[in-house]
């Protein structure tokens, strides 16, 4: 593979050149030998989404004859999310192909096309219908799902067993064998020890965490598909009461300010009981260097007294720039990552979640991730953030959602004052949508 700019020549260069600096001068090209078609470029993700991404293109350009640019775009997703505005807002076709994040259709639905009209009628069967739906915006198909992740319960199996205690079915459960675990082990002598790590920071992923109380408790999700706020409820201020119970109790001061990896830090050290965490967890949580490799156990989140058990959906999607020069061949290069055959080595090989159903009965994935098999069903009732039905205006919701929150984790505000402020800020807002 050799390493190139983007093409001078290609519409939309100088916004390139002066509003992404850097982000954007480095590419891989990818190319079938002895054959020049079209040129598509796609802008791949990072990590191991990043790693596949180019084998994926590479795979697509011998079998089509075409040429693939694999353009390199910044870690944060806000800032991706920035960049992509920019680009998209200028009407560049200097990306034709593009990752986004779960949340981001209904924000850039304006400047994608409609995928359904140029793959078959087909081409959503067998992927998981809440994230189908939550990437179609007012009737167009803007994104296909290529990998997802939902939320999680992390258990330490061996103290639960050591203590008799079965893993909770119930968010109250938890607190109390959290409680009784934790002054347990801080007796026996590990005063770092604690029941329950989890994301408390003002950040999108507070609002992952609390959508999943408040939803679990039968309080709704913010907003409806309807577009109706409905986040003003007791059900959803008992869900933040109780949570703001735990930070002193059986949760550290300091989860006001985690993140995922510090609370995946905190409870693979073997200093917590309890962890809510995304799938990326279990094989790090296993890993040769992990203090907990073999302890560990996995479940679907707790519930409410009123409720079921919810998990916020996350996960990474392939969309086509309306200002892309070659559409149906972008959309063809979006079939073929997302296909079955891509998807089942993607999991195999990087260990992603796949989007595809089936693939979660398949031998071969579950043997190379054996836990796969227990997402299913978390997977299936899985719940999606508001982000479609708010479209360009879900950045705010969101961050008026784990901002009171917060506030309420922090002992500013009780649930009750959170969600009636919530509420009047939200319906201002609804404006937009």
């Amino acid at each position: 593979m050799t390493h190139v700019s983007i093409p001078h020549q290609r519409a939309g260069h100088r916004l390139l050149k002066t509003a992404t600096g850097a982000a954007l001068l480095g590419g891989t090209f990818l190319a079938a030998p002895h054959v020049l078609a079209e040129e598509i470029s796609i802008a791949c993700g990072t990590g191991d989404a990043a790693d596949y991404c180019p084998i994926a293109a590479e795979q697509w350009a011998e079998k089509t004859g075409n040429t693939v640019q694999v353009v390199s775009t910044p870690n944060s997703a806000t800032e991706k999310l920035s960049l992509y505005q920019q680009l998209l807002g200028s009407e560049s076709s200097d990306i034709d192909v593009l990752m986004i994040d779960i949340v981001w259709p209904g924000m850039l639905d304006d400047h994608m096309v409609d995928l359904s009209e140029y793959l078959p009628e087909d081409a959503t069967d067998g992927f998981f219908p809440a994230l189908v739906d939550n990437n179609t915006v007012d009737g167009r198909l803007v994104a296909m799902p290529w990998f997802t992740d939902a939320g999680l319960l992390y258990y330490r199996k061996d103290l639960l067993e050591k203590y008799g205690h079965e893993v909770p079915e119930t968010w109250q459960q938890l607190t109390e064998i959290a409680r009784e675990v934790q002054a347990a082990e801080r007796a026996a002598g590990n005063d770092d020890f604690w029941g329950f790590s989890f994301q408390g920071r003002a950040y999108e992923g507070l609002t992952t965490n609390a959508l999943e109380w408040v939803a679990s408790h039968g309080g709704g999700t913010i907003v409806d598909d309807e577009g109706n706020v409905t986040i003003n409820n007791p059900r959803a201020a008992a869900a933040l009461d109780l949570a703001a119970s735990w930070v002193g109790d059986i949760s550290p001061e300091g989860a006001l300010n985690h993140t995922e990896e510090e609370t995946r830090g905190i409870f693979q050290s073997g200093n917590a009981l309890f962890l809510r965490n995304w799938p990326y967890v279990w094989s790090l949580a296993n890993g040769e260097d992990s203090e907990v490799a073999g302890k560990v156990g996995m479940a679907p989140l707790p519930h409410g007294p009123e409720g079921e058990s919810v998990a916020t959906l996350g996960g990474w999607n392939w969309a086509v720039s309306r200002y892309s020069e070659h559409p149906e061949l972008a959309a063809d290069l979006v079939a073929f990552i997302t296909s079955k055959e891509q998807q089942k080595a993607h999991a195999i090989q990087m260990g992603m979640n796949p989007t595809i159903e089936a693939l979660y009965q398949d031998e071969e994935v579950l043997a190379s991730n054996p836990s796969m098999s227990e997402l299913y069903e978390t997977l299936v009732g899985g719940v999606s953030r508001p982000a479609t039905v708010t479209g360009d205006a879900y950045a705010r919701v969101s961050n008026a959602f784990f901002n009171r929150v917060h506030s309420v984790l922090s002992g500013d505000l009780d649930g009750e004052a959170a969600v009636q402020q919530l509420e009047g800020e939200l319906r201002r807002l609804s404006r937009r949508w």
